[in-house]
């Protein structure tokens, strides 16, 4: 038998490391030629490491998590045949690893993934025989006291004092438990040591009568951050830490954004992608960007320089199973709606099924963000630093609007966009939403190039 090293490949041009997000295999399993052993992910991109072999796992590198160089080693296999690879040195800590499973020690270990036998530890030489010392007597187990239920009823009058003995108090004061909420089943109503061990033993609703529904939870559920959630975790972190924020709230009447964006698709749903809101959303900013270049850049604020853009690719923050991602609508100014609507499709499905590539994901210029129906009143968005603007979407509600002398319906909608103070001053923010609020209530104006 020989011993196989398979170790992190270089995945893409200037990654240095990647992250261990799931092991496919564990000590001991077969596995076969191109079979998953783990995922790693850099940039967002999840990619799986095939077995280069057929062979046995001996040793995993990391565990979920960690992030390991480009060239270290994932996982040791043992295969059949001499040589190659057979002389591989075993790191110390998978030798540790190893040693841990088997009872051997690293020393014992390295000769052993080098094709030799393990050296024979030394005999041991048997201690002489002692006469029998008689064991001592256990005392007696004390007998067990019966958990006995305190009564069941309501908590004490306000102002009745319990009635304990020091030591009951201080095993409640310990425990964290308070007398209060106990009947006592002692001499006048005393709170004795079993309704203490009863009290625990039942859980305080059942002590006190309560169904079994109402007992609380205690319950905590250990679950580590890894992965695409952990680097969502870092960029909002790092963006709430660097960006300056201010947020903008506006809201929008898209009664006949609404009526056009229904005829259209009555018209064309069956032959076309069916439209929604964002596009038109897209539109608007293709339209209202060149007045506002300040919004669609990027800051590089370690270099303190602001790179405006003339190409609008716009970020449609996404919810996937495995948590927020946001793929990339490029070159919006050079789509009409329904190519608009048919890319977003593409990349936002890309996206949600994990088959998104690096660049698809990135790049964005200025971003969207919509929770759809449940986009509530208004929101306060992140942005996806290094952008300088996000557009938030919120829910469209039915309200009696004030017109004419007169109450009428119509659709309302709040924008909700936040923006990097560092570089966009509150008044062109105010100005530049209340642009696209006049295409979006005039949507007619979106189509028109006067």
């Amino acid at each position: 038998m020989a011993a196989r090293s398979v170790r992190l490949p270089d995945i893409g041009e200037g990654v240095a490391e990647a992250e261990v997000t799931a092991w496919h295999v564990k000590v001991g399993d077969l596995v076969r030629e191109d079979q998953p052993l783990a995922d790693v992910m850099t940039d967002k991109a999840t990619v799986e490491i095939p077995s280069p072999v057929t062979g046995k796992v001996v040793a995993l590198g990391a565990e979920p998590g960690t992030r390991v160089p480009v060239g270290s080693e994932l996982v040791r296999l043992e295969v059949d045949g001499e040589g190659g690879s057979a002389g591989i040195e075993v790191a110390p800590e998978i030798a540790a690893a190893q040693g841990a499973e088997s009872g051997r020690t690293p020393a014992e270990l390295q000769p052993a993934a080098e094709g030799l036998e393990p050296p024979q530890p030394a005999p041991r030489k048997e201690a002489p025989p002692t006469s029998p010392t008689p064991a001592p007597a256990r005392p007696a187990a004390a007998p067990v006291r019966p958990a006995v239920a305190p009564p069941a009823g309501p908590p004490r009058a306000p102002g009745e004092k319990p009635i304990a003995s020091p030591a009951v108090r201080r095993r409640a004061l310990e425990g964290g438990i308070d007398l209060r909420r106990l009947r006592g089943t002692g001499p006048a109503g005393r709170i004795t040591h079993d309704d203490l061990d009863a009290y625990l033993a039942a859980g305080e609703s059942e002590a006190l009568g309560q169904p079994a529904g109402m007992r609380p939870r205690i319950g905590v559920e250990e679950v580590k951050v890894v992965g695409l959630r952990r680097r969502i975790a870092e960029n909002m972190a790092d963006a709430k830490r660097r960006v300056a924020h201010f947020s903008y709230v506006e809201e929008v009447d898209v009664t006949a954004l609404e009526e056009l964006r229904g005829a259209l698709n009555a018209r064309h749903g069956e032959s076309r992608t069916r439209l929604t809101l964002i596009p038109f959303l897209v539109r608007a900013l293709v339209r209202t960007l060149p007045d506002f270049p300040q919004m669609n850049a990027l800051y590089d604020d370690e270099a303190s320089i602001v790179l405006r853009h003339e190409g609008v690719h716009v970020g449609i923050a996404t919810q996937t199973p495995n948590g927020l991602m946001v793929p990339v609508l490029r070159h919006a100014e050079a789509r009409d709606l329904w190519d608009v609507a048919a890319e977003l499709k593409r990349v936002a499905d890309a996206a949600r099924s994990g088959v998104a590539a690096r660049d698809e994901l990135s790049g964005s210029t200025i971003s969207i963000t919509s929770l759809g129906a449940l986009g509530g009143i208004a929101t306060t968005p992140v942005v996806n630093r290094p952008e300088v603007a996000i557009i938030g979407v919120n829910k469209q509600v039915m309200r009696p609007v004030w017109r004419d002398g007169t109450f009428v319906p119509r659709l309302m909608m709040n924008l909700s966009s936040s923006f990097d103070h560092r570089v966009v001053d509150g008044y062109d923010a105010a100005r530049f939403i209340q642009a696209i609020k006049a295409l979006l209530e005039t949507p007619t104006l979106l189509f028109m190039d006067a």
